[in-house]
């Protein structure tokens, strides 16, 4: 989910820094050794790395479900160790694997929580819960009188995104959101997810043990190794393309390229000039689009070269060579 250049952080987004936080339980064991990261307002980080690597409990610092031993966590300039914990969580919606719905309320009852603890009037918690409900793609009248049991997999967990969303809070924290959801509903509900924060534009740290999760919903990824250990923190491109370390490069595996052109547009800059010739059959690409899907074009015509358009009208061609080479790595 690249964010648009030039676009703003959507309300009650708040940046998130890291300042060397550490999590050292009483037997010994380090979860996290040393961490420092930024995550600016409005943006998608997402948390990667091997089971054990403390992805989970760098999660649960941010909000204090687990207290860090040492270190500084910021909302904005505001340092969370030093804040009411249940106030904390209040401003931070939390949406984990299993949902967690509430089994003997209503959806709408359940979206509701966080206002009714906040006690806010009845009206506006209503009419909250109805555009809420609707932001998720689930209708008001026909879902928010059902049970938790009466929904899918697929319901629950955009009722659960719906219920951290709720008051409006300034970060949202996502641990394994789609992991308990089959295939086919995973990849829908991460379309769904991204048309949600191209609305929002929430600050959201993401946990996913799903590489290609991480690829297709983050603007920046965080890898980290046992301990919580940064190894990389890049855009999605510019880290399958350029590994910053034997560790980076063998977890992100050796089909990178490929997801690498998942990730990188088709750009001017790639572009040859249109040829004096015909170019009526040879496959169509749009400016913008993934180099991916410019090659899947390429591929299925046979065609050595690809017109690109931009609002319908010819701009240049791209060779399947320099496709190629977009999704070569730079090691």
């Amino acid at each position: 989910m690249n964010v648009t250049p030039g676009a703003t952080a959507g309300h009650g987004a708040a940046s998130i820094t890291l300042e060397g936080i550490r999590k050292r339980y009483p037997d010994g064991t380090e979860a996290v050794r040393e961490l420092s990261l930024e995550v600016k307002a409005g943006e998608l980080v997402v948390l990667i790395g091997p089971s054990g690597c403390g992805k989970s409990t760098v999660l649960r610092m941010i909000n204090r479900l687990i207290e860090p031993t040492d270190g500084r966590i910021l909302l904005g300039d505001d340092d969370v160790t030093r804040v009411d914990p249940v106030a904390l969580r209040r401003r931070i919606g939390y949406v984990i694997q299993n949902v967690g719905l509430f089994p003997h309320q209503t959806v709408a009852a359940n979206v509701a929580t966080v206002p009714g603890l906040l006690r806010w009037p009845r009206q506006r918690t209503r009419d909250r819960v109805h555009e809420l409900l609707e932001l998720v793609g689930l209708d008001p009248g026909q879902f928010g009188h059902r049970y938790p049991h009466e929904l899918s997999g697929g319901q629950r967990q955009r009722v659960g995104v719906a219920r951290a969303l709720a008051a409006d809070p300034v970060v949202l924290l996502m641990d394994e959101p789609f992991s308990a959801v089959d295939p086919i509903v995973r990849t829908r509900l991460q379309e769904e997810f991204l048309r949600l924060q191209a609305e929002v534009r929430k600050t959201i740290v993401l946990v996913t043990h799903d590489l290609d999760e991480a690829v297709r919903l983050g603007d920046r990824i965080a890898v980290l190794s046992e301990g919580g250990r940064l190894e990389q923190y890049d855009a999605p491109a510019a880290l399958l393309g350029s590994p910053a370390s034997p560790f980076v490069r063998e977890f992100v595996g050796a089909d990178r390229g490929i997801r690498r052109l998942a990730v990188t547009p088709v750009t001017h800059e790639v572009l040859d000039p249109l040829p004096a010739g015909d170019t009526v059959d040879l496959p169509a690409v749009a400016l913008g689009g993934s180099a991916y899907d410019a090659l899947g074009a390429l591929l299925t015509s046979s065609a050595e070269h690809a017109v690109v358009t931009e609002d319908g009208r010819p701009v240049g061609v791209l060779s399947r060579s320099r496709l190629l080479g977009l999704g070569a790595s730079a090691d």
